[in-house]
């Protein structure tokens, strides 16, 4: 059979039955090549998730940081009641003059420091000598009219030893002896009764001069003892032109000036005792039982980062009825950087000895007023909130979040929950 060429019987216009053939194969080769493109795409895109994964998992687990740890434990720690008050002088005296006169001197000023006898001022003294020298005058009077000497310090006498008395008692002798002999010539007969009626009478008249005499010597001793007194008044008022520090303190108020004219009783200085000072604070009725004597006080001053030790000495004896408060008293120890009139916070000590969890300070991190620590567990630090209470020196009390024994990191600044930690030793 001869083959026919069916393309020669084409019209013009018209394709041929075998021109799609081409077309297919050009689709198959699109098809390979999108395929090829596609498989390159995948390999890369899968390259590329390693790559982000690689790099995912190592920064999910970093290298262990290194970092020091404390023990959680237990510790002595002390009960408090927080209160407020004030410092206020232990004595404040003012001191007046007890005898009126000009002043003569003035030798202390506001703010002066005194110590206990020191002079503070003086009265004008050459009145009050002059009474003194009269006192004394009166009392060696005294003295003589006794037969003592005129200056001594021993006024006793025995009144039978005196000139008067004897000088009475030798006139009742002699009147005794005289009434005896008429006694008896008149009852011989030999004398008549008047001349012994007069006898007897002699000898009662020099009974009661005898009496007398002793009775005068016994005025003159309390005239005596009356100058002397009057000599010690005197040495006294003289003595009070001085007026005297009471006790150690400070120069509070200036009242007078040289050259004024006092009288009893006007004020010169105010003076106010600073060591120690009174704490004076009000704690609420629900503390009160908790409050005795003897409890140790800490006083903080605002501004200063000392703390000052005291003692309660005393407690008020009622609840204020109008406040639910209870007024304490502490005597607090003053290196003279406290004034009295100050605000101070102060803490009353009322447990010693009562055990609680506790925690470094440096373990404690504060966050928007959230306290946390760092626990190790597992090769890992863990963010752990807690609860904390009182604060003492380098230690936390924790009252809520920890367990006795759980290491806590020192120092956590740079960690983060879940990281992984190695601890070395300091």
């Amino acid at each position: 059979m001869v083959p026919v060429d069916r393309s020669a019987g084409l019209h013009m216009g018209q394709r041929p039955a075998v021109v799609g053939k081409p077309r297919a194969s050009q689709g198959i080769a699109l098809l390979f090549a999108s395929c090829v493109l596609g498989v390159v795409a995948t390999t890369s895109a899968c390259q590329s998730n390693e790559a982000v994964s690689a790099k995912h998992v190592e920064h999910a687990t970093p290298a262990p940081q290194s970092v020091q740890t404390a023990i959680v434990r237990e510790m002595p720690v002390e009960r408090w009641v927080t209160a407020l008050g004030s410092l206020v002088a232990y004595d404040e005296a003012t001191l007046s003059v007890k005898v009126a006169g000009r002043l003569a001197a003035m030798l202390v000023d506001f703010g002066s420091v005194v110590t206990q006898g020191q002079e503070v001022a003086r009265i004008e003294q050459r009145d009050y000598q002059l009474r003194v020298q009269q006192a004394e005058a009166a009392l060696a009077q005294a003295r003589a009219r006794l037969g003592l000497p005129l200056h001594g310090t021993d006024d006793q006498i025995d009144p039978l030893q005196t000139s008067t008395v004897r000088q009475a008692r030798a006139l009742l002798d002699e009147a005794q002896r005289n009434r005896d002999r008429l006694a008896a010539l008149w009852q011989k007969g030999f004398v008549s009764r008047a001349d012994y009626e007069a006898a007897e009478a002699a000898y009662t008249v020099a009974v009661s001069r005898h009496q007398d005499a002793i009775e005068e010597v016994r005025n003159r001793q309390a005239v005596l003892l009356q100058r002397r007194a009057e000599l010690a008044l005197a040495r006294q008022q003289l003595a009070d032109t001085v007026i005297r520090a009471p006790f150690a303190g400070v120069i509070q108020v200036r009242h007078a000036s040289v050259g004024e004219y006092l009288t009893e009783g006007a004020p010169v200085v105010t003076l106010v005792r600073m060591n120690p000072l009174r704490l004076r604070v009000e704690v609420p009725e629900r503390a009160a039982p908790r409050i005795r004597l003897g409890q140790k006080v800490r006083v903080m001053v605002e501004g200063s980062p000392q703390v000052y030790e005291g003692t309660v000495m005393r407690l008020g004896p009622t609840i204020h009825e109008q406040t639910r408060m209870l007024t304490v008293e502490a005597d607090v120890h003053n290196d003279g950087s406290l004034r009295p009139g100050a605000f101070v916070r102060s803490e009353i000590v009322t447990e010693e000895a009562e055990h609680a969890l506790a925690v470094p300070s440096s373990a404690v991190v504060t966050f928007a007023g959230l306290e946390k620590v760092f626990v190790v567990q597992n090769g890992k630090a863990v963010e752990t909130p807690i609860s904390t209470g009182r604060r003492m020196a380098g230690w936390v009390e924790v009252t809520a979040g920890v367990n006795p024994g759980d290491a806590v990191i020192l120092e956590p600044g740079k960690v983060r929950s879940g990281q992984p930690v190695r601890v070395v030793t300091p």
